[in-house]
C-alpha cells in the first residue's frame, strides 16, 4: 500500500481511508493481518557482497587483464617447450605472476572488508520503541513492528517510526533536518487541511519516519511503512544504476589500453625483425628457426608489461587508507583515497558539516544596549536567567532553541539546576502556535518568552538600569530595529518580558531584552574553506534550509560574498538541464532545495567537467551523495542510508577533515604518479634494450626469468618507498589537475622516455663490456662469441641484468623528487627508501653469486672489475637527475638576478 496526498486530508477522513478506530486503534489480529499483507516496517537492504565475491572484483581491473594475458602466454611457451622438449617450463613465472595477482586481490577484499565493519560499528543496532494504540490499549513496541493505520503517540524526544498524519498536535516541533536539511525544528498543527500537494518541508499535518519529536506531543495515524515512506522512496532511488570509474581507475584504464597497443607493436616490430634476421642467416647456410622468432617477441611483450604495476599501485592506496584513518575518514574503497586529491568542487551540507548543528546565541539586547560578548552584568544576568527559568530544556535534550537558551545562562555561570532551586517553577502556560508565546512562574517571577511582536504587543513597560517605566515609541523602534539587523543576518531573535503576580498572566508585562541565535559555523570550517580556495577547489554549500539563513553562514565562511551567487530549489525547478549547468558556475549557495534538486546540481557541475566530492548527513543526501564522483557520509550524526551510499565516511562530521583528506589525497595521487613512472621507465629500458640488441642480430640481452625478477621483485619495494614518500608541504597551493590528465601530464611522459632512454644506454653498454674485455670489437668478432649457450654470453647477459637492477635503485632516489637533489631524502624521514635501496641491492647480489640461485636464473658472479663497470653505469640515472637539478636552479637564480 502506498498512499499519497494526506496532507490534504483531515485526520478523520484519513482514519476511515485506512480503516481504523482513532479511540482504539487496531487490535492485534488486524495488526499481525496488516503486517503479513504490508510486510515489516524496514527499509530493504542490499544484499551484502561476500568475501569471496569481493576478491574476484578486486580482479575486475584493465591491469589485472594485462597480468592474465602474461600467464597466458607464459603457459603457452611452456606447454609449447615442454610437448616439443626444447626446454623446460616457465612454471616459477606464472606462478609469481598468479601470486602478483592474489596478492593484489587479498589486500583490497582485506580493506573493503575492514571499512564495512568500521561502517557497521557505526550504525544503531537496535530499532527505536514507539508506543502504539493497540486493542484500546498503549503498548510499547518495536518500530519495525508498525504497520498501515496504527495509531501511534508522540512525546519529545520519540524517534518517528513511520510517516504519518497528525490527528492531535499539542505545541509539536519535529527536527526533520535528516530528511529535509532544516535545522530548525519545524512546528506542526494536527488541524491543517491543504487544498493542494505540498513539498514534504511544507507538510506540517504530517511526520515522516527517522525524524525526531523535539518539543510537545501529539497523535498520528500510520499512513506508509517501508520502502513506502520518504525515506524508504530515496532509498528506492538508490538502487540500479552503473558504478562510473573513479579519476584513478580511468587514468589506469587509460595506461592498460596504451600498454596493450604498445606491446601489439612491439610483438610484430620484433617478429618481423628477427624474421629479417632469420632469413639472412638461412642464406648464409643456418637452419631457419621461425618458432625462436615468436618466442622472441612474446618474451618482449612481457617485458613491456610492468607485472609489478598493480600490486604497487594497491599497497600504496592501502598505505593511504591509514594516513585517512588519522584524517578522521574512513575509506570504503581503495580507488577513493585518490579521488578525494583530484576534486576541484566539494559540495557541502550545511546543518552539522559546515556549522555545529547547535543552536547557539550569539547577539542579545538588553538596558538599551547590544551585546556580542558574554559579559555578567545585573541587566545581562537578568535576561539569561528569565530566558533559562522559561525553557524546558537542559544543556543536553531538548528543543534546539532551548537549549541554546540554557547554554546561553551557562556560559554566564548561570547554571539553570542552581537557578531552579532559587526559583522554583509553580506555574506553566505552555507555548502554542497562535499565542506565540510561553510564560512560566518562578518564585516571585512570571516569565515570558516568544516572538518579538507577541512580546512588545502585550508589553506596557520596560526594565532600564534596574527601574520599570512606561514603554515609549522610541523605546519600541529601537527594538525593532535592532531586531532588525538580527534579522538581515540570519539570526532567529526572542524577545523577553516578565511581571509579579499571583497567577500567569500574559498582559501589561515589563519588557527585558532580546537574543538572536543561530546554528554558527564550527571554527576550523572557515580556513579549511580558505585553504581549499587557494588548492582551487570550489566550495558549494548545498541546504534545505532558508536563502537568508544559508546566505549568512555562507558569508562569514568565504563561501559566498553576494546574495545573486545564491539559489533556492524553486527556481532550480524552472531550469532546464543546460540552464542549470550554466547556473552553477556562478552561484556557491543552493538553498530550500529536495533530495532530486541536490542530484542535479552535482550532476550540472559534473557536467561541466569537475571532479564531485558530495557531503551529508541525511536521507536526502543519499542521492546527490551516490551519483557524485565521491561521496562523504558524517559518521556521528549520519543516517544509516547516506553512510551506505557514500564512499568514505568522516568520523568526527567536520568539514576541515575533508581538507586534510584531500590533501592526503593529492599526496597519494604524486606518489603513485611517481611510482608509475618509475616502473614504466624500467619497462622502457627492458623493452628498448632487447628490441635495440635484437635488431642488431644479437641474442637477448634478458631471459624471461630476469625479467620478472626485475618487474616484480627489484623494482617493487623501491616503487613501494616512493608510495610510502611524505606529502609534499606545499601542494594544497597547487591548483587541481584536470580531469583529463594522466601520469604522462606535466613532463610525466618526457621524464619516463629521457629516463629509460639513460638506462637503456647503461645496459646496452654492461651488455657489450665482457666481447670487449675478450678482446672483440668488431660486429662479427661480437656476434660468434656471443653463440646461444655460450659462458660469455651468460656473463653479458649478467652484467645488463645486474646493471638494470641498480640503475633502478638510483633513480629511485632521484624520483623521490624530481625538483630536488637525492640529498633531501635523508630529511623525509622515509626510512623505506633505505630498506628498499640496501634490501635490493643484496637480493640482486643474492640471485648472481649465491651457489644453486645462479643455475635458476642463468648467472654468474661477476669479476671485480665488471663490478666497478655495473656501480659506475648504474649511477647515470642519478647523475642526470643531479645535472637537471643543478641546472633549474642555475636558470632560476639566472631569471630572478635579470629581474
Amino acid at each position: 500500500m502506498n498512499q499519497n496526498n494526506f496532507e490534504t486530508k483531515s485526520g478523520i477522513e484519513t482514519s476511515k481511508i485506512l480503516n481504523t478506530d482513532i479511540n482504539k486503534g487496531l487490535s492485534t489480529e488486524e495488526a499481525d493481518n496488516r503486517i503479513a499483507k504490508y510486510g515489516e516496517n524496514k527499509l530493504k537492504e542490499a544484499k551484502k557482497k561476500s568475501v569471496i565475491r569481493i576478491f574476484f572484483e578486486q580482479m575486475n581491473n584493465p591491469m589485472i587483464f594485462v597480468l592474465f594475458a602474461a600467464v597466458l602466454v607464459t603457459l603457452a611457451i611452456s606447454i609449447y617447450n615442454v610437448v616439443t622438449k626444447q626446454g623446460e617450463g616457465e612454471w616459477a613465472d606464472i606462478a609469481i605472476i598468479l601470486t602478483v595477482i592474489i596478492l593484489n586481490s587479498v589486500i583490497g577484499t582485506i580493506q573493503e572488508v575492514k571499512a564495512d565493519a568500521s561502517l557497521e560499528a557505526l550504525k544503531k543496532m537496535s530499532s527505536p520503541m514507539v508506543n502504539v494504540l493497540r486493542d484500546g490499549k498503549i503498548t510499547k513496541i518495536k518500530s519495525s513492528e508498525l504497520t498501515i493505520g496504527d495509531i501511534v503517540l508522540l512525546e519529545d524526544g520519540d524517534i518517528i517510526g513511520a510517516d504519518m498524519r497528525l490527528l492531535e498536535s499539542h505545541n509539536l516541533k519535529v527536527n526533520e533536518s535528516a530528511l529535509t536539511g532544516e535545522s530548525v525544528p519545524v512546528e506542526k498543527n494536527a488541524d491543517i487541511v491543504f487544498n493542494k500537494e505540498l513539498p514534504i518541508g511544507d507538510r506540517i499535518n504530517m511526520v515522516y519516519s527517522s525524524t525526531i519529536v523535539t518539543y510537545g506531543r501529539g497523535r498520528a495515524i500510520v499512513t506508509n511503512i517501508g520502502m513506502n515512506t520518504e525515506i524508504g522512496k530515496i532509498a528506492t532511488s538508490l538502487t540500479g544504476g552503473e558504478e562510473e570509474l573513479t579519476p584513478l581507475q580511468q587514468v589506469l584504464e587509460k595506461l592498460s589500453k596504451f600498454l596493450g597497443i604498445l606491446t601489439l607493436g612491439i610483438v610484430i616490430a620484433v617478429f618481423l625483425v628477427n624474421m629479417i634476421w632469420i632469413i639472412v642467416d638461412h642464406q648464409a647456410g643456418q637452419p631457419l628457426s621461425w618458432i625462436n622468432a615468436i618466442l622472441d617477441a612474446i618474451a618482449l611483450a612481457v617485458a613491456a608489461i610492468p607485472e609489478g604495476l598493480v600490486a604497487v599501485v594497491t599497497i600504496v592506496l592501502a598505505i593511504g587508507v591509514t594516513r585517512m584513518v588519522k584524517a578522521n575518514t574512513i575509506v570504503r574503497q581503495l580507488p577513493s583515497v585518490e579521488t578525494l586529491g583530484s576534486v576541484n568542487v566539494v559540495c557541502s551540507d550545511k546543518t552539522g558539516t559546515l556549522t555545529q548543528n547547535k543552536m547557539t546565541v550569539v547577539n542579545y539586547y538588553v538596558n538599551n544596549k547590544k551585546y556580542e560578548n558574554f559579559i555578567n552584568n545585573k541587566e545581562v544576568d537578568f535576561l539569561a536567567t528569565g530566558f533559562a527559568l522559561c525553557s524546558n530544556a537542559t544543556l543536553s535534550f531538548g528543543d534546539p532553541t532551548e537549549i541554546a537558551l540554557v547554554a546561553f545562562a551557562d556560559k554566564l555561570n548561570l547554571k539553570k539546576e542552581e537557578l531552579e532551586k532559587k526559583y522554583p517553577r509553580s506555574d506553566e502556560l505552555p507555548f502554542d502556535s497562535d499565542r506565540k508565546m510561553m510564560s512560566t512562574k518562578n518564585g516571585e517571577f512570571i516569565f515570558t518568552k516568544g516572538s518579538l511582536d507577541s512580546i512588545i504587543s502585550n508589553s506596557k513597560f520596560i526594565l532600564e538600569n534596574d527601574k520599570v517605566r512606561e514603554i515609549t515609541k522610541k523605546d519600541i523602534d529601537n527594538i525593532y530595529k535592532v531586531n532588525g539587523e538580527y534579522s538581515n543576518n540570519a539570526l532567529r531573535v526572542l524577545a523577553l518580558a516578565f511581571k509579579k503576580e499571583n497567577k500567569i498572566k500574559e498582559d501589561d508585562l515589563i519588557f527585558v531584552g532580546l537574543v538572536a541565535m543561530i546554528d554558527p559555523p564550527r571554527s576550523e570550517a572557515k580556513d579549511a574553506v580558505n585553504k581549499l580556495k587557494t588548492a582551487g577547489i570550489k566550495t558549494v554549500m548545498i541546504t534545505g534550509d532558508y536563502k537568508d539563513t544559508a546566505f549568512a553562514i555562507a558569508r562569514q565562511l568565504n563561501i559566498a560574498s553576494n546574495i545573486n551567487e545564491c539559489m533556492s530549489g524553486s527556481e532550480i525547478d524552472k531550469l532546464s538541464k543546460e540552464e542549470l549547468q550554466e547556473a552553477v558556475k556562478t552561484r556557491s549557495v543552493f538553498a530550500r532545495v529536495s533530495p532530486q534538486n541536490k542530484v542535479d546540481i552535482v550532476k550540472a557541475i559534473k557536467a561541466n567537467d569537475c571532479i564531485v566530492a558530495m557531503t551529508g548527513d541525511g536521507v536526502n543526501d543519499a542521492p546527490s551523495l551516490k551519483g557524485a564522483d565521491i561521496g562523504i557520509a558524517m559518521g556521528i550524526t549520519g543516517t544509516d542510508v547516506a553512510k551506505d551510499a557514500a564512499d568514505m565516511v568522516l568520523t568526527d562530521d567536520n568539514f576541515a577533515s575533508i581538507e586534510k583528506a584531500v590533501e592526503e589525497g593529492r599526496g597519494i595521487f604524486a606518489n603513485i604518479k611517481k611510482t608509475v613512472l618509475f616502473l614504466l621507465s624500467s619497462n622502457i629500458a627492458e623493452v628498448l634494450g632487447m628490441f635495440i640488441i635484437i635488431c642488431l642480430g644479437f641474442p637477448t640481452p634478458f631471459i624471461a626469468i630476469h625479467l620478472l625478477w626485475i618487474n616484480l621483485i627489484t623494482d617493487s619495494t623501491p616503487a613501494i618507498a616512493l608510495g610510502m614518500d611524505p606529502k609534499d608541504p606545499n601542494v594544497m597551493k597547487e591548483k587541481p589537475r584536470k580531469k583529463s590528465d594522466s601520469f604522462f601530464s606535466n613532463g610525466g611522459l618526457r621524464r619516463t622516455i629521457v629516463y629509460g632512454a639513460i638506462i637503456t644506454v647503461a645496459v646496452i653498454i654492461a651488455y657489450f663490456i665482457p666481447a670487449w674485455r675478450a678482446g672483440a670489437f668488431s660486429y662479427g668478432d661480437i656476434k660468434s662469441l656471443y653463440a646461444e649457450g655460450s659462458a660469455i654470453l651468460k656473463r653479458a647477459q649478467t652484467m645488463a641484468f645486474t646493471t638494470l637492477a641498480f640503475c633502478e635503485l638510483y633513480h629511485m632516489l632521484g624520483m623521490s623528487n624530481v625538483d630536488k637533489s637525492f640529498i633531501h631524502i635523508f630529511k623525509n624521514k622515509n626510512k623505506m627508501m633505505y630498506f628498499a635501496f640496501f634490501a635490493g641491492a643484496l637480493l640482486q647480489v643474492f640471485v648472481i653469486a649465491t651457489p644453486g640461485v645462479t643455475t635458476i636464473f642463468k648467472t654468474v658472479t661477476p669479476e671485480g672489475i665488471e663490478w666497478l663497470w655495473t656501480i659506475l653505469l648504474s649511477l647515470l640515472p642519478l647523475f642526470v637527475h643531479e645535472g637537471v637539478v643543478l641546472f633549474k636552479f642555475l636558470k632560476k637564480k639566472f631569471n630572478k638576478e635579470n629581474v
